[in-house]
């Protein structure tokens, strides 16, 4: 799962003169991920074959966006490799949030279906915090609802919000000390940014949060032992803001398949790092599909 050290020569960003130092290791999700789907799918045929109930994963689609239907259909095809159901609701991308929201209740009431998606971000015409709230707790196994965030922010029981989750369960993977660690998290968005904060505070980190009106921003970064950079622009991190040695996960995503991070220039002052693609991205629909056998289990013990 991880790779070993290799030397690189690069040019210090403060000298430009050239250096030798140790690259990055590369925090990889796949393996890790791929044994999250395959112990999702033990449970998921075991629940099936002692109760006949199979896992069912809903997605909610609202419009014809590319990248937004590309990802609905992997999130499918996962659900499909690992045992469990899927149902697609496709709706017009002129859909008000009175229908979206009566669709995802429609949803949440359905004894078959055990988890629900909704693809973000909807058209700009709905409101998207009122539609994840129509979302049932229970069933909320992307957890972007208030209830999950209180869950984690808490440490009450809940799903995690999934990308969060899947960062923790990555640095646990490769053994990160999070007690005592600064951490800082470029990005506020709530499904991301906020929570990931919350569960690293959990964790006993010590933890900053940056966003678009910060002040001094790379100089905050320097100070961090962690940094999650979940601002949405990419190569927007470079390799001079970071401290030497410092763990560097890249929850961004944009065109091209490049991430937030400044790749080239981070990996060769940073610890670990994760890549873009490959890092943090299959993490996130391992918990998913995982969340959702979890909320199959727990709607078949109170039914």
């Amino acid at each position: 799962m991880t790779n070993a050290n290799h030397t690189l020569s690069f040019s210090d960003p403060e000298t430009t003169k050239p250096v030798q130092r140790d690259a990055a290791r590369l925090m990889v999700g796949t393996d890790l991920a791929a044994e999250m789907v395959a112990k999702a799918a033990e449970r998921a045929k075991k629940l099936q074959d002692e109760t006949g109930v199979q896992p069912c994963l809903a997605t909610v689609l609202v419009g014809d966006d590319p990248a937004s239907a590309t990802y609905v259909r992997m999130k499918q095809n996962r659900s499909k490799k690992a045992g469990i159901g899927s149902l697609s609701v496709v709706l017009p991308a002129e859909t008000s949030t009175e229908e979206l929201v009566a669709e995802l209740t429609k949803l949440s009431e359905d004894p078959t279906v055990h988890g629900i998606l909704l693809q973000h971000p909807v058209p700009s015409q709905i409101d998207e915090r009122a539609a994840f709230e129509a979302i049932a707790p229970g069933k909320d196994v992307d957890g972007v609802t208030m209830h999950a965030f209180a869950a984690m922010a808490f440490g009450e029981p809940g799903f995690r919000s999934c990308t969060p989750g899947g960062i923790l369960r990555l640095l646990e993977a490769y053994d990160v000390p999070l007690e005592g660690a600064h951490a800082v998290v470029i990005g506020r968005s709530p499904i991301l940014g906020k929570p990931v904060g919350m569960l690293l505070l959990a964790s006993n980190a010590t933890v900053t949060y940056t966003h678009s009106r910060t002040k001094d921003l790379a100089d905050i970064v320097r100070t961090a032992d962690i940094v999650v950079a979940a601002v949405g622009k990419a190569n927007f991190v470079r390799g001079g803001w970071l401290k030497p040695g410092a763990v560097v996960i890249d929850a961004g995503y944009n065109e091209g398949n490049v991430g937030d991070v400044h790749f080239e220039e981070a990996s060769q002052v940073a610890g670990l790092i994760t890549p873009v693609p490959g890092g943090v991205g299959p993490m996130t629909i391992s918990l998913l599909l995982e969340q959702t056998v979890d909320a199959a289990e727990a709607q078949r013990q109170t039914s």
